[in-house]
């Protein structure tokens, strides 16, 4: 029997995606923010009641990172009691939850990319409360799964990318910071590599979903690492490639030129914002792959696929989870 998902978040970067691949795994629910406001414990705990499903999917989030310094009461009710009300419910009716992190519940400081078990010192408030979220949906005892990604994109909402382009419309020089470093995950892939692994899951465990095994911490990112600046650099190079009848790209330049001509690298401390950000954000893919054998495009190959989406691989995460 396929199980009963349910999926917040479906209008976000991630849950957008989720929403059109995880009906191939069951019948989803999908209710959207005037349905279920994850800032009242008591709408949550009716949602999860009236619905009884066999898999939460917890796609929203407050994302908005500089806002949450001084909107932290929202960001924590959003990223930490939601979660917490989802695995409390979800442990009473036996349900699994899978929930999505960030590489903010680090400070940046290793050399290295970080693993599951490294300790978290979140630099902002963002990331406490994603780390207080994460540290509620283990103390629940619910069967979990929680995928720690970073710096996502889409062609859709807000984000680097699309910002990036915008502001290449309107100057000729942009001003990019380079001593960040981590791995620009798109959207659409992310998605599919948790929906590929649930639906192993799924698949190997038939009517018993959730295994009682199932849980734990795992990274997701794109593989590599680039700076925010190469990053930039990367972006207005396949955009100039890209096909101009692309309709996301043409949504994101309103139709108009790329005008920029160069991109200057910067430090961190040329351009301050509220929330402190780590200078390292790199996540080793390492157990992800070894446990569910699902390992993600490097972020250039990712990059490009989103420009030229025709060129997708046949042995790629998105290939084999939408066959």
């Amino acid at each position: 029997m396929k199980p009963t998902i349910l999926l917040t978040g479906k209008s976000g970067q991630v849950g957008s995606e989720l929403d059109r691949l995880l009906p191939k795994l069951g019948h989803v629910i999908a209710p959207g923010r005037n349905e279920l406001d994850l800032r009242e414990p008591e709408t949550i705990r009716q949602v999860m009641r009236s619905t009884k499903p066999q898999l939460v999917v917890n796609a929203a989030a407050y994302t908005a990172v500089d806002e949450a310094e001084t909107d932290e009461a929202n960001a924590l009710a959003v990223n930490a009691e939601a979660p917490r009300l989802l695995a409390q419910e979800a442990k009473k009716i036996g349900a699994m939850l899978v929930h999505f992190s960030t590489d903010y519940v680090f400070d940046g400081t290793k050399k290295d990319p970080y693993v599951e078990t490294d300790p978290p010192n979140p630099l902002n408030a963002y990331g406490r409360t994603k780390l207080t979220g994460e540290e509620a949906i283990r103390d629940s005892g619910a069967a979990h799964l929680i995928f720690r990604t970073s710096w996502v994109y889409a062609t859709h909402g807000r984000n680097f990318l699309l910002t990036l382009l915008r502001l290449a419309t309107e100057r000729e020089e942009l001003r990019v910071v380079g001593d960040q470093v981590g791995a620009p995950t798109w959207a659409l892939d992310l998605a599919e590599a948790a929906t590929k692994i649930l639906a192993d899951m799924i698949a190997g465990v038939g009517s018993q979903f959730p295994s009682p095994e199932a849980g734990g911490t795992y990274h997701m990112t794109a593989a590599g690492q680039t700076s925010w600046y190469e990053f930039a650099n990367a972006i207005l190079e396949e955009a100039r490639r890209a096909p101009q009848n692309l309709p996301w790209l043409a949504s994101a330049t309103k139709g108009r030129p790329l005008i920029a001509r160069r991109i200057v690298p910067i430090s961190t401390e040329e351009f301050p914002l509220p929330a402190r950000r780590p200078a390292n954000s790199v996540l080793s893919n390492a157990r992800l792959k070894q446990v569910f054998g699902v390992p993600l495009p490097d972020w250039r190959t990712q990059l490009q696929k989103c420009f030229f989406p025709e060129r997708t691989p046949a042995n790629s995460p998105a290939a084999v989870s939408s066959r």
